[in-house]
């Protein structure tokens, strides 16, 4: 039996990495099924409750394990005693480098030398790759590169941060976010979601936003004041609700979020026109068959532009981190981004204005891409295994 070995953000708080593993498993899964997929976590119940009918094992890296998160025992043996390491996501920076509570690049990279040895091949897979601010970042970056077989990259600012730092890499391949082949629940779910929720009564329409706690891009420290982004955010959906006449649904993909957006909606004028739904009660499927329901959505968090391109529903970015840029360039939707902190109750009220009026023409426009992104999700999955194959 092959083993596998996913690396990513797998707790079950984030509703983007819960859609990565859940495609990722049912690609490779359909193409093999004499494999175990070792999923390192720091919530192993939510491992089994939510993806126990792939064959998972999940990997422990609570400190009762000899580890400091990512960096121990669980993750040694892990990258070791496997024959195939995937990494996901956008795991690969150098962010609070030496702390591995926030960084898994430094672990990755010490680890990967001992995977090397053992001639295991890594793969990032459908992954983004930076920001790499440092020397140390790039050091790091190039080990794990020199164990790497073959890059697949979800964006082209992989290549251009290789490039830019000068390091040898192997041959890079394009994929796609795996999150983009979620699909929707069925009709029935949705009613029950719909009815529980009481979502989607207003016949002129409902436009999805979603804020995070992330209030300044990886590179800029205190841009933004708290109270003032939630202010706006507040000011913008009171405008949208008032002026376009819809309601507006917060959506939440990651827990830590729901604290903020509650904070903007308690100031907000028009709380009975608004609903908020999280990841702590609904799963990532139901999540982004909910924002295939509104008109247009406007989110910070870049899977729920994922969610939302997937499901037909065009998009505006609030970029925070660069992958959120990446991707709505990749399709086609680079004019529809407006920073975090350049931000205003004007500037973002006229941007989603715009887009709710073009939201036809636009979606016409998006969805051919998106198709095209859909396929290359998948496309590698018999590349990556004859790798592992040797």
């Amino acid at each position: 039996m092959k083993r596998i070995t996913v690396l990513g953000n797998f707790s079950g708080r984030n509703a983007g990495d819960n859609a990565i593993l859940g495609n990722l498993l049912n690609d490779f899964h359909s193409k093999i099924s004499d494999v175990v997929f070792l999923i390192p976590t720091l919530n192993r119940q939510f491992i089994i409750e939510s993806f126990g009918h792939y064959p998972v094992r999940p990997v422990s890296l609570m400190p009762w394990n000899l580890t400091l998160r990512n960096f121990g025992w669980p993750m040694f043996k892990a990258m070791t005693d496997t024959d195939l390491i995937l990494i996901t996501d956008n795991i690969l920076f150098d962010r609070k480098f030496n702390n591995p509570l926030v960084n898994y690049l430094k672990s990755i990279a010490f680890f990967s030398g001992f995977a090397k040895k053992k001639t295991i091949p890594i793969v990032p897979y459908n992954a983004s790759i930076g920001p790499i601010n440092t020397r140390d970042g790039a050091k790091a970056l190039q080990k794990v590169l020199d164990a790497c077989p073959l890059v697949i990259s979800r964006d082209y600012q992989a290549v251009e941060l290789i490039e830019n730092l000068r390091l040898k890499c192997p041959t890079i391949i394009f994929g796609a976010d795996s999150a983009l082949n979620t699909m929707p629940v069925s009709n029935e779910r949705l009613g029950e979601i719909t009815e529980k929720f009481d979502l989607f009564r207003n016949p002129n329409g409902t436009i999805g936003l979603n804020v995070n706690s992330y209030l300044n891009n990886w590179n800029k420290k205190g841009s933004l004041n708290k109270d003032d982004f939630c202010k706006t955010i507040a000011s913008t959906a009171d405008q949208l609700i008032n002026k376009l006449h819809v309601n507006v649904l917060f959506v939440v993909t990651q827990i830590m979020d729901e604290s903020i957006t509650r904070e903007c909606i308690k100031i907000m004028k028009n709380q009975s026109r608004v609903k908020l739904v999280s990841n702590k009660h609904l799963n990532f499927r139901e999540l982004a068959t909910l924002l295939g329901k509104v008109d247009v959505h406007a989110g910070m968090r870049t899977h729920t532009l994922i969610f939302s391109a997937a499901m037909g529903t065009p998009m505006i970015s609030i970029n925070t981190y660069p992958k959120s840029a990446a991707f709505m360039k990749t399709i086609g939707m680079d004019d529809w981004t407006i920073n975090v902190d350049e931000i205003s109750k004007e500037r973002l009220f006229q941007i989603i204005e715009l887009a709710w009026h073009n939201r036809s023409e636009t979606g016409e426009k998006m969805n051919p891409l998106v198709s095209l992104e859909k396929k290359k999700a998948r496309e590698n999955v018999a590349k990556v295994i004859s790798i592992m194959n040797g």
